[in-house]
């Protein structure tokens, strides 16, 4: 069973004449009758009674008739749906990302998204890097943020560098500035003399800070460990410690913060965007990879 013969079908149902169809579906009338008989012998039962002059619907027809219409609505709404996503006019993006990332940079760049394509829905995936590529691996989602380098060994990314990012020391205006007052800058050994509020293991920032003091010769000391970047900055601004954050969640969530930069050469990290290398992301995930490429 074609396709095309369901719509000479219905074509030939809803006129009643098979001349009349034929002009309605843009076909030779032969080339119409043809494709109805091989339907109904592919069915096993004549599907009209061919008067002269008169043409109706047999038992079978009757039957046939509201399936074919379902069928052919069915397709007229997948076709639609497709060039919809097509024209990006629906559709959806699945993105993963860090939650330093979701606080600093997404806001933005999803905001510029949504306001030219307000009919693809966003669906944000936050977590650590390793978690992020064991998802894409998975194919749960079409992009992710990820900090590198990745995890090794890791599935067949492809990754595209999208930025390097200081990182910088956050504490409560009303504790002493860490490494002194009046100092403009901080060293990481100014740190052992210093209760830092810790993120959760698996947080990129957790892996690169306390690297980062081990290479300095000394072992950080946890004030408070475990949490996710609002409650850390939540921590910090209560007084419990320091932390080192991204520059640009400094920036966008510094209120009640005194930021502090690291002297050189500082601490940095790489963010990357990452998808599969075996699958393309879809046209929408492209798109939106685009303007990120592009800020």
């Amino acid at each position: 069973m074609q396709f095309q013969q369901l719509q000479y079908f219905v074509a030939v149902a809803e006129t009643r004449h098979f001349t009349r169809a034929a002009e309605a579906v843009h076909v030779a009338q032969p080339s119409l009758s043809q494709q109805i008989r091989a339907l109904e012998r592919e069915l096993g039962a004549d599907l009209f009674l061919r008067a002269r002059g008169n043409i109706t619907l047999t038992d079978a027809g009757e039957a046939l008739l509201p399936l074919a219409r379902r069928i052919l609505a069915d397709a007229d709404t997948a076709r639609h749906e497709v060039q919809e996503l097509v024209q990006l006019r629906g559709g959806r993006v699945r993105l993963g990302a860090t939650p330093s990332l979701c606080t600093g940079l997404l806001p933005d760049v999803l905001r510029a998204f949504h306001d030219r394509y307000p009919g693809i829905r966003l669906m944000i995936e936050e977590g650590g890097s390793h978690d992020l590529v064991r998802l894409l691996a998975r194919g749960a989602l079409d992009l992710a943020l990820v900090v590198l380098p990745l995890p090794s060994p890791s599935p067949a990314l492809t990754t595209v560098e999208l930025l390097r990012e200081d990182l910088v020391v956050v504490s409560s205006p009303d504790a002493p500035a860490p490494g002194g007052t009046g100092r403009r800058t901080v060293r990481v050994a100014d740190l052992e003399s210093e209760p830092l509020v810790m993120f959760r293991h698996g947080y990129d920032l957790r892996e690169l800070t306390v690297a980062a003091c081990r290479a300095e010769g000394f072992e950080p000391d946890f004030a408070v460990e475990g949490g996710e970047m609002d409650a850390v900055l939540g921590f910090v601004r209560a007084g419990l410690g320091v932390a080192v954050v991204p520059r640009m969640v400094a920036t966008r969530s510094g209120r009640g913060l005194r930021v502090t930069p690291l002297a050189r050469p500082g601490l940095h990290r790489t963010i990357a965007l990452a998808h599969r290398s075996d699958v393309a992301p879809p046209r929408a995930a492209r798109e939106l990879q685009r303007m990120l490429l592009e800020r």
